[in-house]
């Protein structure tokens, strides 16, 4: 089901890039403390988390976006609605993304199931009798669509939610080339690029690290270093096996997909089409807000994080609906 939202931005960020550039630049970290966990891996990797403190109520998995951490103003943001809105939150990072870099050549990329997987199997063993709910952002949330179409009935969470989520790869790929959204990708390379020459002596032998380095695109790097340290023939493979939009037709679990039409990182046309959608998933399509932006409020001293408030409202909602 596709359906529309009451969300209007701000008067003073109505355009598409200045939504995105606040949420992602302007807006100040929430002021959280989380406890931090390491996961020890089967494959001898690692994966870190961030709880908040502990509480009675459901618990809510975070993945975060390309490159991101807790200290994504984003992932801050939610971490603290989460907590007041009576949720046990976790973050989990990305390998390598948690400040220190992951032990082995591989790192993450945006079809990466297996992580989310794991943290799911150990959520459900420590939490039995507790609701499981996951958020994806960006490339998280293309994650997660992904894993849920995978795994069909058998998810083991109770509901999901995935914000700006760049559904066929190499649209995204193609729309970040363009115009000002060249800005966009031009901060993501270089944080990637830093990622590549903290890992060089692992690299080195598996990758060509100088055109690594040298890449001005998504399409050059994703060749270069994505595709053959995971797996993939080459950049098309990895984006064609990785997008998710080929698997949400297999989504049992009730799904709410959060999307802006003026996402300055995809198309229009990069959105799935109601038939595409099983009963259990709903796209809900604001006509602004931005890339993980959808900010309003009378003025920039009030600005209001109405992707947050959306999120928590959902999530009651689903609880609500759920308690015998």
């Amino acid at each position: 089901m596709i359906t529309g939202s009451s969300f209007q931005p701000a008067w003073w960020l109505r355009a598409p890039h200045l939504q995105t550039l606040w949420a992602s630049l302007l807006r100040r970290r929430a002021g959280i403390a989380t406890r931090p966990e390491r996961l020890e891996l089967p494959d001898s990797d690692f994966l870190d988390l961030a709880w908040m403190p502990d509480a009675a109520g459901p618990l809510v998995l975070v993945l975060h976006g390309l490159e991101g951490s807790i200290r994504s103003p984003y992932a801050s943001g939610i971490l603290r609605a989460l907590h007041a809105g009576g949720f046990v939150a976790v973050l989990m990072h990305h390998r390598g993304c948690s400040g220190e870099p992951n032990r082995l050549a591989r790192g993450y990329h945006s079809g990466e199931t297996g992580d989310l997987a794991y943290v799911v199997q150990v959520l459900r063993r420590r939490y039995p009798g507790r609701q499981l709910f996951v958020i994806g952002y960006s490339i998280g949330g293309n994650m997660l669509l992904k894993w849920l179409g995978e795994t069909g009935n058998d998810s083991g969470i109770e509901g999901a939610i995935a914000v700006s989520v760049p559904f066929i790869l190499a649209d995204a790929a193609d729309r970040l080339c363009r115009g000002m959204s060249r800005l966009y990708q031009w901060h993501l390379l270089r944080h990637m690029k830093r990622a590549v020459r903290r890992k060089v002596q692992l690299l080195d032998t598996q990758i060509d690290v100088g055109a690594a380095l040298a890449s001005t695109t998504f399409w050059q790097f994703d060749d270069i270093v994505t595709a053959p340290l995971h797996g993939f023939r080459d950049v098309n493979d990895y984006y064609a096996r990785a997008s998710s939009r080929p698997w949400l037709k297999h989504i049992a679990t009730p799904t709410l997909l959060l999307h802006a039409r003026d996402d300055p990182f995809m198309f229009p046309s990069s959105l799935p089409a109601s038939n595409e959608l099983p009963p259990s998933v709903t796209l809900e399509i604001t006509q602004h807000g931005g890339h993980v932006g959808f900010i309003n409020g009378p003025w920039p001293g009030l600005a209001h994080y109405w992707l947050e408030h959306r999120i928590v409202q959902h999530l009651h909602a689903l609880v609500g609906t759920m308690r015998p």
